[in-house]
């Protein structure tokens, strides 16, 4: 059996990493809720773009719409945005989301948000493209290159979809893996269920009053596809990121009560080794007083 001085050791060992593991849950679920509020910040700029997008269904219809991002094309190589953490301490959070990947069998064109999917796509040889990083407080501007890189590329054909791989946000013990197709759409009507969908909101009647666009309403439409690729790009950042947060707070607790666990289980060897020793104390005296 261990001797006391080492027992003592360990448990205050134990006990310094659990106070650590406390203090990261804390300051996890403080970030998971700055997180989930900057994500529902943007519904209502959400529900304005599809309101806009309502009006012009109502102009013409959306069957008449012809656009690039609505036209469909033989797929030589997919486009594919990882976004995963840049440090670790999550759980099976990031593994999770590279096991999507590894599901990947056609030739894709990868770009990585976050050091840990750049490192998974270098180490497995995925055609890397680009990487960034982001901060806690993620705001567009840091998302905003990946973006238009996404974009360019689909453009110019390099890419022939843009899909995303992200860890989307259920609640503090759920975050689900996911692969999300966004482009080729396949029509505006898709655009604005997805919206109304994320935004946890009834689609409300098509709007009937006479509108008059300015520009026309096809550049106006150009211009609001744009806008609806980079704010789910970068509403999926801040899902990713309130993921994150909560499966770190997860692991965190998780590790808090193992260490406090711990704690008790040592403490009992500790009293146990204790007891013993005063005993062979107590029986050595009566041994000598015996002999005397």
């Amino acid at each position: 059996m261990a001797n006391t001085r080492e027992i003592r050791r360990r448990i205050r060992s134990v006990k310094n990493t659990a106070q650590i593991t406390r203090a990261m849950q804390l300051v996890a679920a403080s970030k998971m809720k700055r997180a989930q509020d900057a994500a529902l910040a943007g519904r209502p700029y959400a529900l304005l773009l599809a309101e806009i997008l309502s009006a012009l269904e109502g102009e013409g219809g959306f069957e008449e719409v012809r656009h690039p991002y609505l036209e469909k094309r033989p797929v030589n190589h997919r486009g594919i945005l990882v976004i995963a953490t840049d440090k670790g301490l999550c759980g099976a959070l990031n593994a999770n989301v590279f096991r999507v990947i590894t599901k990947i069998k056609e030739a894709a064109r990868f770009i990585a948000i976050g050091r840990k999917a750049t490192q998974f796509l270098s180490r497995t040889r995925r055609e890397l493209i680009a990487d960034f990083s982001v901060s806690d407080r993620v705001g567009f501007g840091e998302v905003r290159l990946a973006v238009e890189l996404m974009i360019k590329s689909f453009d110019e054909k390099e890419i022939d979809t843009i899909e995303i791989i992200y860890p989307k946000f259920v609640n503090a013990l759920t975050q689900e893996p996911t692969l999300y197709p966004l482009l080729p759409l396949e029509n505006l009507r898709q655009v604005l269920k997805s919206i109304y969908r994320e935004a946890g909101e009834a689609e409300p009647p098509r709007d009937t009053r006479e509108i008059l666009f300015e520009p026309a309403a096809d550049l106006i439409l150009d211009q609001l596809l744009d806008l609806y690729i980079k704010r789910e790009i970068y509403h999926m950042v801040l899902e990713a990121k309130a993921s994150e947060h909560s499966a770190r707070m997860v692991a965190m607790k998780s590790a808090t009560d193992n260490a406090n666990t711990l704690v008790d289980d040592l403490t009992l060897q500790y009293n146990r080794a204790r007891q013993a020793a005063i005993t062979q104390e107590i029986l050595e005296i009566a041994a000598a007083t015996m002999v005397s």
